[in-house]
């Protein structure tokens, strides 16, 4: 309720667009007294490590290009029951496996009937997306409705497209680039029950020309931007796919990225600045690890981790805030120039208080004004510091 609290006050303009994107973010803990510590996979070491897990929803600004952070749950992962024996199955005999063989046979099972893609089974990672969300748009739908939620590509199935429309939102999200995706069938043939479904298969290499939307070269590089609506069999909807393609022209090597949205009027343009965008919540990682105290903590109970967690993360969007004021008289100010600024205060204003008697006020301003440069990087004229 604070994030949401701050946001609407200080941050919201009511004419700028927002989209919800949300991503898990590790951090590196010792020990084992820390709540929640476990095994994680994290990007920056491309391994699993053992630390601490967050995972964050942050609503980000189209227009100013930034994210702020909006809700923070810890991941605890379910513990093992190593008391648990595994009751093994006895191991049939050849002649019982002989009998099955020959009973079972290939094709679909009798009396089999068609599974409804839109009737999954979530994983209890996603059942928790899925509930911080809803508590999400719970606070905030009738202040700022929301269209598109934004995930990285672990999130690329059918299982978050269901997960989306079930809270009522439109995914945008990164697909495998070897995804089977087919051309909807144009020619159906009336007089048969069963209608075909699927057309020809995309293959990545030659991709028809009428859905090429854009192509441009720059640097020897040419990207190539293609859009349609496929199927995928896996999933329960089309989908809004954008296939953005880079060739370099020398080398004629090429690579390709699969982009989808369950909009199937969003515009290519939009999606991929949608999905780039979501990029921007790495920004606030790397704050809240480098300046907010994320990886430094030392707390190990279940309240303080999750207080020392949503402190850093807070004073990410307190401090973007700040920002926007001081970059007006210093267009280069730095997180680590407002540490310092703030920092400088402090001294100056415990030191006063040992004096008998408040220096005069021309003084008092060179005072603050030569202790709060101390340890910035971009100095600041007399005139901003004093503002």
């Amino acid at each position: 309720m604070l994030f949401w609290v701050f946001f609407k006050e200080h941050i919201f303009r009511s004419k700028e667009t927002y989209i919800l994107a949300g991503d898990e973010v590790v951090i590196s803990k010792a020990g084992e007294k820390s709540y929640g510590i476990d095994r994680f996979f994290s990007s920056l070491y491309q391994k699993p490590i053992l630390g601490l897990s967050f995972f964050t929803l942050s609503l980000v600004s189209v227009e100013q290009r930034r994210a702020f952070p909006i809700s923070i749950e810890q991941v605890i992962k379910p513990k093992e029951d190593k008391a648990k024996k595994i009751i093994e199955k006895p191991k049939a005999t050849k002649d019982e496996s002989n009998k099955e063989a020959v009973k079972k046979k290939g094709g679909r099972p009798k009396g089999s009937k068609t599974r409804d893609k839109k009737e999954v089974n979530l994983t209890p990672d996603f059942l928790r997306i899925r509930r911080l969300v809803q508590d999400l748009l719970k606070k905030i739908s009738n202040f700022l409705p929301l269209t598109y939620l934004v995930l990285d590509g672990y999130f690329g199935n059918n299982k978050a497209v269901v997960m989306a429309r079930q809270l009522g939102l439109h995914l945008i999200c990164k697909m495998r680039h070897d995804s089977a995706l087919y051309i909807p069938y144009e020619n159906p043939d009336p007089t048969r029950k069963s209608r075909r479904k699927y057309g020809e298969k995309i293959n990545y290499s030659f991709i028809p020309e009428r859905f090429l939307k854009k192509s441009n070269i720059e640097d020897d590089i040419r990207t190539d931007i293609y859009q349609a609506q496929l199927l995928h069999k896996e999933y329960c909807q089309a989908l809004n796919v954008v296939i953005i393609v880079r060739t370099d022209i020398k080398t004629c090597h090429r690579t390709h990225a699969v982009l989808f949205s369950t909009d199937l009027n969003l515009s290519y343009d939009k999606l991929i600045d949608y999905y780039s965008l979501r990029f921007q919540i790495e920004f606030n990682y790397r704050d809240a690890k480098q300046f907010w105290g994320l990886e430094d903590f030392m707390n190990v109970g279940k309240t303080a981790v999750t207080n020392a967690a949503n402190l850093a993360f807070f004073m990410v969007s307190v401090s973007q805030v700040l920002l926007v004021h001081f970059r007006k008289f210093n267009p280069d100010f730095s997180v680590t120039d407002l540490k310092a600024l703030f920092r400088g205060y402090k001294y100056v204003e415990e030191t006063i208080k040992l004096l008998p008697e408040k220096p005069d006020p021309v003084l008092m301003a060179n005072i603050f004004h030569r202790v709060t440069n101390l340890g910035r990087i971009h100095p600041a004229s007399t005139c901003s510091t004093s503002s």
